[in-house]
């Protein structure tokens, strides 16, 4: 079985497939998820916003939401697994999908409050990583060895889709990892060996657009100005103002490890291991870098409505940076 992360980062960068007969770990991981006690303090993976409402998930099928810009948090009231949940993505603020362990997919039209499975696989435990709808119907999740799923029917039905090798590789083997897109409407996806992933046909076609670096990329954002900002590994950034047909490598003064990047207006939000929070205004210039005290392993962050990230990490919600 495979052993999940501690954070989105090591699971990532240790992920590997492991076949297994049904029973024990595969068999609970398709139980309910367990209502706990203090959902908010169990290890969380990614956030986002759905509408007003902020909504996390993580460990043992944990969903938690927040409608007090994350002051407060209550657990969702039904998750039909106890799969660990790596993504999660909105639509509109009704429309909802995560995804995780054993090729999860669950999907909610309540704004999060309860969740259908509408795919699970446990005879074979290759996760998805990230996940992301462009519309009601249309969405494609991400995971490990190239594994690419997509919808055109609001999850009703998920497709395989064949990604093409990379450039002097004899096969699609490299973990994908985060998928985004951009103002334009192309699409983009963090992946190994400095490489990310682009479609600007709707997911049809993928080509390779190399950052000029070398280590795992894990997040990526692109930002109402147009810029498309990606980081990863041992506190890596990269910027690209042309679509990513070129690539500028960034200096944040960190060598923490990235977990998350998300865009505040122009402004950039970046969280990583080792307790990192890194802020960039909007002049796309210098870097404000904070060390948290207490070194905690982030792995996502989201924006409240005055501007301030609220955090996440394998310890759960955490207050301020």
């Amino acid at each position: 079985m495979i052993k999940m992360f501690v954070v989105c980062a090591a699971l990532c960068a240790s992920a590997a497939v492991w076949a297994l007969p049904p029973g024990t770990v595969a068999d609970c991981a398709a139980k309910p998820a367990h209502a706990w006690a203090e959902p908010a303090h169990m290890m969380l993976l990614d956030a986002t916003r759905a509408g007003k409402r902020i909504v996390a998930v993580g460990e043992h099928g944990v969903i938690i939401l927040s409608d007090a810009e994350g002051k407060t948090w209550r657990q969702a009231r039904e998750v039909p697994v106890s799969a660990t949940l790596s993504a999660v993505t909105f639509a509109d603020a009704q429309h909802g999908w995560a995804v995780g362990q054993w090729g999860v997919i669950l999907a909610t039209t309540d704004g999060g409050e309860t969740w259908q499975k509408q795919r699970m696989d446990i005879s074979v435990d290759q996760p998805l990583f990230s996940v992301l709808f462009t519309s009601e119907k249309d969405g494609i999740a991400v995971g490990l060895w190239s594994l690419m799923l997509a919808t055109h029917n609001g999850g009703k039905t998920w497709t395989k889709v064949t990604v093409s090798k990379p450039p002097g590789s004899t096969r699609a083997d490299r973990n994908l990892y985060h998928i985004f897109a951009d103002q334009k409407g192309a699409l983009y996806i963090d992946s190994e060996q400095g490489m990310v992933l682009k479609s600007a046909d709707g997911g049809a076609n993928w080509s390779y657009l190399s950052t000029g670096g070398k280590g795992t990329l894990w997040t990526g954002v692109a930002l109402p100005d147009g810029r498309i900002v990606v980081g990863g590994l041992l506190g890596s950034l990269y910027q690209s103002v042309d679509g990513g047909a070129t690539w500028t490598a960034l200096n944040a003064g960190t060598k923490s490890s990235i977990t998350d990047l998300v865009a505040n207006g122009n402004s950039l939000v970046g969280v990583g291991l080792d307790g990192l929070v890194l802020k960039q205004g909007a002049s796309g210039k210098l870097f404000e870098v904070q060390q948290r005290e207490d070194r905690s392993a982030l792995t996502a962050a989201t924006v409240d409505k005055m501007g301030n990230p609220v955090l996440f990490s394998k310890d759960g919600v955490l207050a301020g940076p």
